[in-house]
Order: structure tokens, then sequence, then C-alpha cells
């Protein structure tokens, strides 16, 4: 019997295949915009030649994936092949209308749905495309290229390719889609970022620990910290709040030591007590 945490990848797979899917006949394919990857590459491949994108796209995959499946875990590559495979089927298999002739509109909400797909598959520990797999062997050859630079180059060089046999100003749009579709992967993936990880340093420590914890109920959590021109030994506090309690937070520690220093970053995912539970349903 599958695991609970099983399914809910597994839910997520198909799901985040299904939604990523509705992008392409719905806006992306019948207004000529290649977001791309080999999915891209196979739109652009459409308009010249006709052929169904889904399986273009599973046909560029295969041989990445017998190069690259070495390198991958034993449950990834299961995963990102089942991905691949079914997001492909339901590119060619939904037989749905266009919703919008407007190219801008397709960009942006093609780009959204692909996003939020892609980022439901990847939460799952999945990937759909064989040009992650390699970007991977490209950096292996080449370690000061990160592979989100390798990506983001194979995507330009779909986008210049969209350029030059379909319209300049369908691979203008092709970036819009891109950039959309990577803001909606973040979001998914990441979610909306509403905490912040508060550091101070300051004269009145124990002031500061005991309201942060009384006033906020909130842990704090005490580090040793060496000042680096000064050698000085002094306390670090750090608490984690959400985006609410920061005006709070800078309140107690004014009232405290005014010359104190405070250092606040976002934090994409807290896990743990007073937050999401670190076994909680993703």
């Amino acid at each position: 019997m599958l695991k609970r945490e099983q399914i809910i990848a597994w839910g997520q797979i198909i799901g985040g295949c299904l939604i990523g899917a509705l992008a392409y006949p719905w806006f992306l394919v019948p207004n000529h915009i290649a977001p791309g990857g080999l999915t891209g590459l196979a739109t652009v491949l459409n308009y010249l030649f006709g052929l169904p994108v889904g399986t273009t796209s599973l046909v560029l995959n295969i041989p990445l994936f017998l190069v690259g499946y070495r390198s991958m875990g034993g449950m990834f590559a299961v995963r990102s092949l089942a991905a691949t495979l079914l997001f492909s089927l339901f590119i060619d298999a939904l037989p749905l209308p266009c919703l919008t002739q407007d190219p801008m509109l397709a960009s942006v909400f093609g780009g959204a749905l692909l996003g939020i797909g892609l980022g439901l598959i990847l939460r799952a520990g999945a990937t759909t495309g064989g040009t992650d797999m390699a970007a991977r062997m490209v950096h292996k050859l080449i370690p000061h290229l990160t592979v989100g630079m390798i990506l983001f180059a194979i995507d330009g060089i779909v986008v210049v390719l969209a350029g030059i046999y379909i319209h300049i100003e369908h691979a203008l749009y092709a970036f819009i889609s891109i950039f959309v579709s990577a803001q909606a992967i973040n979001l998914v993936v990441d979610g909306l970022t509403t905490e912040k990880a508060c550091y101070v340093i300051t004269s009145a420590t124990d002031q500061v620990r005991t309201q942060v914890m009384s006033e906020l109920n909130r842990g704090v959590t005490l580090l040793s910290a060496k000042g680096g021109y000064s050698g000085e030994e002094r306390p670090l506090l750090l608490c984690v709040v959400s985006a609410q309690e920061v005006a709070r937070l800078k309140l107690i520690v004014r009232r405290a030591d005014e010359k104190a220093f405070v250092f606040i970053s976002d934090a994409h995912e807290v896990l743990g007590e007073g937050f999401r539970q670190l076994n909680a349903e993703e």
C-alpha cells in the first residue's frame, strides 16, 4: 500500500502535469509562444512542420533521459519519467479550444498555468524536462557555469529560434511567459513568504529576549557571535516572526536599546513549533 506521502506526491505530479499541459492548447500553441525548454522547441517545430507538441517534446526528451538517468536518484528518475510521459500525453490528448488570440494575455495566463503545473511537479520531487539533466551534465563539464545559467541559456536559444522562424514579437512574448512561469513556480514551491528571520545584537539581550517571548509569544535562540573588528564576544538573538509581527519586534528592540543592530531577512519556509508542522501535508 502506498504511503500517504507517496499518494500526495503522485497526486501533485498528475495534477501538475494536467494544469501545465492546459497552457499549451488554451494559450501557447495557438499564439505560437515558445516558453523555453524542449517543449518550447517542440512549439517552434509545430509552427514550422505541424508536428504535435507533446509527442515531439517526448521524442526530444528520450535521449537526454537515457544519458542522464544514472545521475538521478531512483525515485526521482521514476517520477520524472512518469511526469514527462503524462505531460506530453496531456498536451496532445486534450482537444481544447484556444481561449484568446491576444498574445499578451496568452503569454501571461499561459505562463502562469505552466508555472503552477511545473511547481507542483517540482514539489513532488520530479521534473518534466530533459533540459534539467542536460544542464546538470554541462555543469559537471564546466563547473563555473551554474545549472540556472545553463537553463537560462537553453531557454534563450529556444526563444531566439522562435524569433527567427516565427516572429520577433512572439519571442518577446515568450520572454514574458518565461518570467511569469518562473514567478508562479517560485510561488508554488516556496509559498508566499510571510515569515521573517530576525537577528539582533544588543547590549540589552535579556530584556529583548524576555519581551519577545512574553509579548510576541515567540521562541528566541541565543547564538554566540564575535565582532570582526573588535574581537568582542557578544550574544546574537535569532527569532522567526510573521511579517505582521516585525513592527512590534522592532519596537521591543528600540525600547530596550536604540543602538541595537537588527538584521531581518525572508524565511522562505518555517517548520516547527508555532508554525507549520514538519510532517504537515504538502
